[in-house]
């Protein structure tokens, strides 16, 4: 027990270290997120004994530089290069002015919203999603005096719909693998589950919007600003891969860009360049996780977790409950939805067939609550995206992820309520 508590204490310092003095100081840019991961990362590699100090610095740097946080990583640069290069031709601008021509202003959160669970549900990944929309979510809140965290958050919360749901997601096709089950059936119970909550949060949204008032004087729009946006979205829709995506994107904002004399050559470079560095943080801080998350997997963190859960399992809801706490936890400690739903996939089987859980019903508990937790912890993909491309906090906008919030509440009341029943 001792030795997997010191495997998980880096996890603990960071939270006390960044959440707990920023809510004591009522003020999240106290403590800038990169210095509590430095903090972390620093404890996380004294603690790991029995290593000379060489191997702990080489475990560390293995999970910062894994293959996935590299691919990461790319898209993050190529994000930041699409996003200043279409802010400096003025497609941000011109998208955001056909956006308030199209919806009244009391329908703006929920026409986001309603896009967002669109293009995931398409796309399969909610990451390309928030690259898609977050900017012009972010232009959209200036232009109309509305919280940039609550429409930034409106895109985030819509882009786990199709993260959990779509046919195409890597976390459906890692939840229904592990359990053995067809996709369509984890559809069916994952429907049954979320769609009620989607509804709800569609009404909340509706209401909410009643306050925002678009503008009265849009100018006029330069429709051929807008094509870098149409085609980004068109082809993420279409299934194109994202960095395909973000690279057409670029270079669209290039030639359009020029044709319009918003910028020569040189002038493209400089807004790619300064998309890139604008970048820098988000970056050192998705290789600092992954790093500290390697050391916490490396010294059994991972493996305590799943033994704590499974030591008292003894009903059919709590073994449902226990798989609902594993993939959970291992996503806290891996910020990754896909790789906490593999990590634990093998086990959630075992626990399923045990104690008679339909394997559909497992399934989506995993994909469901792996979403959820994701969809809520500022150190994972999404959100350091999604803060990057509307220049926030990553935390100042968890208060607003009601989409999460409410998927993971209608799993939990699934569990408990025995719904759906015929499943159950």
């Amino acid at each position: 027990m001792k030795k997997g508590l010191i495997a998980l204490s880096p996890l603990a310092v960071f939270i006390i270290l960044y959440l707990v003095t920023s809510i004591i100081a009522r003020d999240f840019y106290k403590v800038p997120i990169t210095v509590a991961f430095m903090a972390a990362s620093m404890y996380s590699v004294v603690v790991c004994g029995g290593l000379p100090l060489r191997k702990r610095i080489d475990i560390y740097s293995r999970g910062a530089g894994t293959d996935q946080m590299m691919l990461m990583i790319w898209i993050f640069i190529l994000a930041g290069a699409f996003a200043n290069t279409a802010k400096s031709m003025g497609a941000i601008d011109a998208t955001v002015d056909l956006a308030l021509k199209l919806l009244p202003g009391n329908m703006l959160l929920a026409g986001l919203f309603l896009a967002a669970c669109f293009i995931s549900l398409s796309v399969g990944t909610s990451v390309g999603t928030i690259v898609a929309l977050t900017p012009i979510a972010a232009g959209v809140a200036l232009e109309t005096n509305s919280s940039v965290p609550l429409m930034t958050a409106v895109v985030v919360g819509g882009s786990f719909f199709g993260d959990n749901l779509s046919f195409i997601s890597d976390t459906t096709i890692a939840a229904t693998s592990t359990q053995g089950c067809r996709l369509s059936d984890k559809f069916r119970i994952n429907s049954f589950i979320v769609m009620p909550a989607a509804a709800v949060i569609l009404v909340v949204y509706v209401i909410l919007g009643q306050g925002i008032t678009a503008p009265q004087n849009v100018p006029d729009i330069n429709l051929l600003k807008v094509v870098p946006y149409l085609v980004v979205l068109l082809t993420a829709v279409m299934g194109m891969n994202v960095m395909a995506v973000l690279t057409v994107g670029i270079l669209l904002t290039g030639a359009i860009g020029m044709a319009n004399g918003n910028y020569d050559l040189f002038g493209w470079f400089h807004a790619m360049g300064q998309g890139i560095i604008g970048m820098g943080e988000l970056i050192i801080i998705t290789m600092m996780a992954g790093g500290l998350l390697e050391m916490i997997r490396y010294n059994g963190g991972i493996d305590y977790i799943i033994q704590l859960l499974t030591r008292h399992v003894n009903s059919k809801r709590g073994a449902e409950l226990s798989i609902a706490g594993l993939v959970s936890l291992v996503g806290l400690c891996t910020a990754n939805n896909t790789v906490a739903i593999i990590t634990v996939g093998s086990i959630a089987k075992q626990i399923a067939d045990r104690f008679g859980v339909d394997n559909r019903k497992a399934a989506s508990i995993l994909d469901t609550f792996s979403c959820a937790i994701q969809g809520l912890i500022p150190y994972g993909a999404q959100l350091l995206m999604a803060a990057g491309l509307a220049s926030l906090n990553p935390v100042s906008i968890i208060p607003y992820l009601y989409y999460p919030m409410a998927i993971g509440v209608a799993a939990l009341l699934a569990i408990l309520l025995r719904y759906p029943r015929r499943y159950s």
